[in-house]
């Protein structure tokens, strides 16, 4: 008997060693900041108290000095007064409609660190209604035309005339149809070759979003493969569906999700080794910002956000990807939801060199209408099985194939293969104009830089401080529109003029001079990243055990919910 129990320990025990070695693999794999472990992650996101600096803490936050606080207070209450003066119409609709639409809440709350948000919301409103676009402007409800920087979130490729254009077009074409489901319109047979050509791939499906567009390629994924794991890089956005966002914002257990290090040889070791990998899933914009997530002025406590494009770099981990997921019959999926078209004709595979084994596009696919899609491999793409008639993979929607949105898409495919030719060209124009910007900040001695793939944008601070997410503010001030992200977000159309650029750079540099005027670079000399860091931290953890922190000047106001205003 002790021979059959030692007998039966042996292999037990290598099971147990090759499992522990793998899941060590799989740990060391992971990027070591928060956002490379989803779970540890969300589970301090809860911990974290809700707290809001006074008017005294607002200004002096980082140590200034009695003469910057008050150096501030003027410049702020000029801004503030500059701001409602130019868009009250536009701010006063905007506030009206918040009380309604649970969004206008989410964003307006979103713009600045939390800590700075009650006294800044109060006092620096924001317009999120718009009457009229031209060329490359958008005009207010009170008139005002600011050069548009929000690129309505990566839609607006060709500019907004297009559009327009394109979509009265696809009505008139599609008016005789009207919208009839089910049935297709008789361009969708057009869009499917011209999506393939594209692609270079073999069968398409179409979607109402790039979200949805995500969600059918990971489900099929798993049915081909018959694997549970999708593996994501850390920091990569791929919708809002909880399947793909395993991290904050995302209230469900996902355990079918790993998160590993971005351009990592610990990865390419996870993909080589595990048998349950159905797909990997690459956003080609994290090549601006390797492991790093979606820049936004919210989470700008301090001057620490990065960026590090380095096109040829990125272009040899992907072969290194491709490589390893042939070898382990991983499915490759590029979401070109948000960069599709961005990086030339043939997108992110033809930038790169890197053919996928799916690829899903969204946004300004549709020409203007809301719109996803998928292309991928014959096999992959079946969503049944000949020899298992009840083993499927369902997937359907009621506005899939919309008469209108197909012949939205197909004159912004028409356009698209007749126009957009390879991304060299448009790189080298965004790169000379990101230089051009970059210049003119270094020569008038401003701690701002930007940086860019192709056509999108993120500005970065060169000296430690705590306001740079005022930056935004003075820049709307000075005619530029901006997405609620703020600085971490440029989208430019691809009509920009060099007239047209130029003007905003004046315009960016003219409000980072302002911001300079006003004090908010001019805090404590001894300020570091790092120190702010730490002090944001033993202000949470002062507020979570009931204690004053005494690195900040008087008491901290509690939550809404605390003073009875929720």
């Amino acid at each position: 008997m002790n021979l059959l129990l030692a007998a039966a320990a042996v292999p037990l025990a290598a099971w147990l060693l090759y499992k522990a070695r793998l899941r060590l693999q799989l740990s060391r794999a992971k990027h070591r900041s928060l956002r490379g472990h989803s779970r540890i992650s969300r589970r301090l996101a809860r911990l974290v108290p809700y707290y809001s600096y006074d008017e005294q803490q607002f200004f002096a936050s980082d140590g200034a000095d009695d003469a910057i606080v008050e150096q501030r207070r003027r410049g702020f209450r000029e801004l503030a007064e500059r701001l409602a003066a130019k868009a009250p119409k536009s701010i006063a609709t905007t506030e009206q409609a918040a009380g309604g639409v649970s969004d206008l809440k989410f964003t307006g709350a979103y713009r600045v660190p939390f800590q700075y948000r009650a006294y800044a919301t109060r006092h620096l409103g924001s317009a999120a209604f718009a009457s009229e676009t031209s060329g490359v402007r958008i005009r207010d409800l009170d008139g005002n035309w600011s050069y548009d920087l929000s690129g309505s979130y990566g839609v607006n490729l060709l500019g907004y005339d297009f559009y327009k254009r394109n979509i009265t077009s696809a009505v008139t074409a599609a008016d005789q149809l009207g919208p009839v489901l089910g049935p297709y319109h008789p361009v969708v047979a057009d869009n499917v070759q011209r999506l393939k050509a594209i692609s270079g791939l073999d069968e398409v499906s179409f979607h109402m979003s790039g979200t949805e567009a995500v969600m059918q390629a990971v489900r099929l994924a798993r049915y081909h493969t018959r694997r549970s794991q999708a593996v994501l890089f850390c920091g990569a956005y791929h919708g809002w569906w909880d399947g793909v966002q395993p991290g904050v914002g995302n209230q469900r257990s996902v355990g079918d999700i790993y998160t590993l290090a971005d351009m990592s040889e610990r990865t390419l070791k996870v993909l080589d080794s595990r048998r349950d990998i159905a797909c990997v899933l690459v956003n080609p914009l994290q090549a601006l910002h390797p492991n790093a997530g979606a820049s936004s002025d919210a989470m700008l406590i301090a001057s620490d956000r990065s960026a590090n494009f380095d096109k040829d770099a990125y272009a040899d981990w992907l072969k290194k990807l491709r490589a390893v997921c042939t070898k382990r019959g991983i499915v490759l999926i590029f979401d070109e939801v948000f960069v599709g078209f961005r990086l030339g004709l043939g997108g992110a595979q033809a930038y790169f060199d890197v053919a996928a084994d799916m690829v899903t596009y969204g946004k300004t696919l549709g020409g203007g209408l809301p719109v996803g899609a998928l292309t991928g491999r014959r096999e992959l793409m079946r969503r049944y099985r000949e020899d298992r008639p009840t083993d499927i993979c369902f997937a359907r929607g009621t506005f899939n194939s919309h008469p209108y949105v197909m012949t939205a898409m197909n004159g912004f495919l028409e356009y698209a293969m007749r126009e957009i030719g390879a991304a060299e060209a448009e790189d080298a124009v965004w790169n000379a104009r990101r230089e051009d910007l970059n210049n003119a900040l270094s020569a008038a001695g401003l701690p701002v830089q930007a940086h860019n793939m192709s056509s999108v944008w993120m500005l970065t601070y060169t000296r430690p401080g705590r306001y740079n997410w005022m930056l935004q503010y003075y820049l709307r001030a000075e005619g530029l529109a901006l997405s609620w992200v703020g600085t971490g977000r440029f989208i430019f159309s691809h009509n920009y003029s060099d007239e047209d650029f130029a003007a905003v750079r004046q315009r960016i540099v003219d409000a980072a001079e302002r911001m300079r005027a006003d004090g908010w670079w001019n805090g404590d000399p001894g300020l570091s990243n790092r120190g702010i860091r730490r002090q944001v931290l033993k202000e949470m953890l002062a507020v979570r055990f009931g204690r004053r922190p005494s690195a900040i000047i008087g008491p901290l106001s509690p939550a809404p919910e605390a003073r009875g205003e929720a």
